[in-house]
């Protein structure tokens, strides 16, 4: 099996009416679970960007500790799936549930294979 990161990038859903959310978070919850059912699920969630707590960090190679990247920049990712695959054809079935679900595209990237990291 082939390890894929399903993804999307914050402010992809800043479309959706706010009245829709319930909708949109019932049907994104029902293809986790059939993820999760299908034995594919790895990992999954929302990245928070809402709550006053929510600290942003770049470490750099030396250690350096700088704020950022900020919550307004288009380059954070807003939500991902890890899923557990045998065919890229299948990631991106899985993906394009997940892309009707949020309705918004989604990113399909496959892991590099490390025999040292996989259980």
């Amino acid at each position: 099996m082939t390890r894929y990161l399903i993804s999307f990038e914050k402010g992809a859903m800043d479309h959706i009416p706010a009245e829709d959310f319930p909708e949109v978070g019932k049907a994104a919850h029902a293809v986790v679970q059939e993820a999760k059912d299908a034995g594919v699920l790895l990992f999954g969630g929302g990245l928070d960007y809402e709550n006053d707590d929510v600290e942003h960090a770049v470490v750099d190679t030396d250690g350096l500790v700088t704020d950022g990247p900020y919550p307004e920049s288009k380059e954070l990712i807003g939500g991902v799936l890890v899923v557990d695959v045998p065919t890229r054809e299948a990631a991106l079935e899985w993906a394009a549930k997940i892309a009707v679900a949020c309705r918004c595209a989604q990113d399909v990237r496959k892991f590099m294979f490390d025999p040292d990291l996989i259980e």
